[in-house]
């Protein structure tokens, strides 16, 4: 037993005695802390497992782990006042035994995340206090300049899947684009404790940073961008300080961003008959096909392919790119597929649905409304670097039959699928016996049904 756990097991021997200070019971898994009594305590450094092993621990297909969290009351009450503020607090992680202190704690996610989880009415414009159980998390474990990492991370993120009954969109979809070669998050399940009561199952979606492109890029200390488009709506490149201002690796470091401005300045004076020359300068691109066939096949429809439009402008969001610096590469990253899987069959999502096959146009390449809600976008092959994609027709053929008879074959798929579904299934009846908001195991198997009906119609067709 480690110094930290013998600490803190003392202390709660000492109030366990003290009527007027009862010690909150944690239920299965707890490590029994009072998070009033939370004490900053780091693991000494030298030969614990979470600082040697690498994150292939964290994001074993095999495991459903368990993390507790521990904060003060307090502490909870002020983020559950307020989920959409996003700010951070002070506690605690214990996983397997060893805690980790302080570490930085919030809610976090954007409009979908919070639908009909919070005492505000207006959907699109999330506000008030928390009212589900659940609520996406973010957990920061460099919290006030800590240098030791967890399994080699720096943030581990929970997301909730309020939205998705299946509670497989996330883990299935990652797993698809990983297995046609694109970089893209890892994905578990995971239990989660908060205050030593089971908070239920959550989507483990690893996080994209600096340590994502070093465990995914042989040159991993490049620029990553999170939604800023190469290219602006009406065809020009952006200002640098766009680019700039999307950067999420070496911002404090006065980062180049030539690379990824030179491309899109290219991609933008290039003739359409030398736009796949250029595209493929400055693109692998069996992967980036790859990334469009999944992203189609699955659709997608929340993601880059997807340009919303408000005012005076078009965008697509929910992506990454990276810049490989030495080798002069950029890689599309994909991220939050929540959303994926709905409207296969039928637009089941009033606000994602897409109107154009792959590389299709519609409407002259302006604006349109689309959708139950009459929501505004363009066509994503008017872009002109999707468009170029697009005309790789003979790889996006041979790429969806490698995906349809290899990773998304009904064996294949099917197995993971029941894997998962096995792992699980006891964790989903916890869920449902502890809070009256969770899914119960009928709706479960059925949104399970629906999903593998989904998935066979987009193989089929």
């Amino acid at each position: 037993m480690n110094k930290s756990v013998v600490l803190l097991f003392l202390i709660l021997m000492i109030f366990s005695c003290q009527e007027d200070d009862p010690v909150i019971n944690p239920g299965n898994g707890g490590g029994g802390v009072d998070p009033d009594l939370i004490v900053k305590t780091v693991i000494p450094t030298g030969n614990e497992q979470y600082l040697n092993e690498d994150s292939d621990y964290i994001f074993d297909q095999t495991k459903l782990n368990t993390f507790e969290l521990w904060l003060p009351k307090e502490h909870l009450a002020f983020l559950d006042n307020n989920p959409v503020a996003e700010e951070y607090i002070e506690g605690t992680l214990v996983f397997e035994g060893d805690t980790i202190s302080p570490v930085g704690i919030r809610y976090k996610g954007s409009i979908g995340a919070f639908v009909n989880c919070l005492s505000g009415n207006n959907w699109s414009n999330p506000s008030g206090y928390k009212t589900c159980t659940k609520l996406s998390m973010k957990i920061k474990i460099n919290w006030e300049g800590r240098e030791e990492k967890f399994y080699k991370l720096k943030k581990l993120q929970f997301h909730s899947m309020n939205l998705d009954d299946s509670q497989m969109r996330d883990r299935l979809g990652y797993w698809l684009f990983r297995k046609m070669g694109v970089s893209a998050p890892r994905s578990v399940h995971a239990r989660l404790m908060i205050n030593g009561q089971y908070s239920g199952l959550y989507a483990l979606v690893e996080h994209i940073d600096g340590r994502f492109t070093r465990y995914n890029f042989d040159d991993g200390k490049g620029n990553l961008y999170k939604e800023v488009w190469p290219l602006h709506s009406n065809g020009n490149p952006h200002s640098a300080f766009t680019y700039l201002n999307a950067l999420k690796t070496n911002e404090d470091e006065n980062p180049s961003i030539d690379l990824i401005r030179t491309f899109a300045q290219e991609v933008a004076n290039t003739s359409d008959n030398d736009l796949q020359n250029v595209i493929s300068k400055w693109m692998n691109i069996d992967e980036i096909i790859s990334y469009a066939v999944v992203d189609r096949t699955i659709r997608n429809d929340d993601g880059a392919f997807h340009w919303y439009c408000g005012g005076n402008t078009c965008s697509p969001h929910n992506y990454f790119w990276y810049e490989e610096p030495n080798n002069e590469q950029l890689h599309l990253i994909p991220w939050d597929l929540d959303n994926a899987f709905e409207n296969i069959i039928s637009n089941l999502n009033p606000v994602t649905p897409i109107a154009d096959d792959w590389g299709e146009t519609s409407n002259n390449c302006q604006p349109f409304n689309y959708g139950s809600f009459g929501l505004q976008q363009k066509s994503a092959a008017c872009d002109k670097l999707t468009g170029g994609w697009a005309k790789f027709e003979d790889i996006y053929g041979q790429k969806l039959i490698e995906l349809k008879e290899g990773p998304m074959s009904e064996a294949s798929v099917n197995a993971q699928l029941d894997a998962w579904q096995t792992q699980i299934q006891q964790a989903t009846i916890d869920a449902a016996a502890e809070h009256v908001d969770a899914i119960s195991i009928g709706q479960w198997q059925g949104a399970l049904n629906t999903l593998r009906n989904q998935v066979k119609f987009a193989r089929d067709n």
